[in-house]
């Protein structure tokens, strides 16, 4: 097994301080706020942002600010309810049909509007121990069609940890499709191998990758080439985006965005509202600016380029549509 992409990963900025040196950037940022929820950078990540500019829209969805620490009227730990929807350990079960198993607390890149900053991995994800419960919950439920590997991110598990967990939800006889949600094709391309493809791609159920993609400069040509090895593979590719203060807030790069992700072969999908965790106030756009956005794109792109724009509710049945 190759080992390029566990060097990467390790070799990656866990100093604010250093990746500002790298970059020759001064910007204002927040110690403690990166105290709270740890900072972290792949190199390959990087090397994408444009030295000396502080409003880098790559650097803002990692840099720890002062605003994290606000706690602003609406901004909670669990905005999605997440807990409420923990069957089992590692299990969460929302929507009919579906379900999703929190695979793994890590992540290569630390996004600082993550919804997930306060979930409790310790005592709440999938591991080795826990399996037989969650896998058990799964084969009870004949309604279950399609399982989401989540996290954390599901692509920093090793291959003989993700074969194991396919081959044993390939053998649960109800289930059709495997989902998979992952920011690791663009943030750590090298991790996309002839190895985890063949994980990917070698058992009966029809394999969905959701990636993760913000912004256009994020599509770049190492990430390009894993997008393309995945197609290859056989793995359909679908993208969700956040509307994010600063980043992506506008139409000319949300149309940007959904003209290379298909150039690379990926549906933009969905296009969600800030989830409203603590620490994140300072990405949110405003809804009604947001609905704007979305029917500027509509009247710019053709449909298929258009991504529903949705967000997530606590205890309803589904992803709401905001129109």
């Amino acid at each position: 097994m190759s080992e390029q992409w566990q060097a990467e990963l390790a070799e990656g900025f866990g100093s604010v301080r250093e990746l500002l040196d790298f970059l020759g950037t001064a910007v204002p940022f927040s110690a403690e706020a990166a105290e709270r929820f740890p900072f972290r950078v792949p190199r390959a990540y990087a090397r994408r942002m444009r030295p000396g500019d502080p409003h880098d829209p790559l650097l803002r969805q990692v840099l720890p600010r002062a605003q994290e620490l606000a706690s602003p009227e609406g901004f909670v730990s669990d905005p999605v309810g997440d807990r409420h929807a923990l069957k089992v350990p590692g299990l969460l079960h929302k929507y009919r049909g579906r379900a999703l198993l929190i695979t793994t607390g890590a992540c290569a890149i630390h996004c600082r509007y993550c919804f997930r900053r306060e979930f409790p991995y310790a005592e709440s994800q999938f591991t080795r121990q826990r399996e037989k419960a969650a896998l058990d919950y799964i084969a009870r439920d004949p309604e279950l069609g399609e399982i989401v590997l989540s996290g954390g991110d599901p692509l920093l598990l090793s291959d003989d940890r993700l074969a194991r967990l396919t081959g044993q939800l390939a053998a649960i006889p109800h289930l059709r499709r495997l989902r998979i949600h992952s920011r690791v094709p663009l943030v750590l391309p090298s991790r996309i191998d002839e190895r985890l493809l063949e994980v990917l791609s070698s058992h009966r159920l029809r394999t969905v990758v959701v990636i993760h993609a913000n912004h256009p400069r994020e599509l770049d040509g190492e990430a390009g080439g894993a997008l393309a090895a995945m197609r290859r593979a056989g793995l359909m590719l679908l993208n969700q985006a956040v509307l994010l203060r600063r980043v992506n807030d506008s139409v000319g790069t949300l149309c940007e965005l959904s003209e290379c992700l298909f150039e690379r072969g990926v549906l933009p999908y969905y296009l969600h509202l800030l989830d409203r965790v603590r620490g994140t106030a300072h990405f949110e756009v405003p809804e009604a600016e947001a609905r704007d956005l979305h029917e500027a794109l509509r009247r710019r792109l053709p449909g298929y380029l258009v991504p529903r724009l949705v967000r997530e509710i606590d205890g309803q049945p589904y992803k709401l549509p905001v129109s």
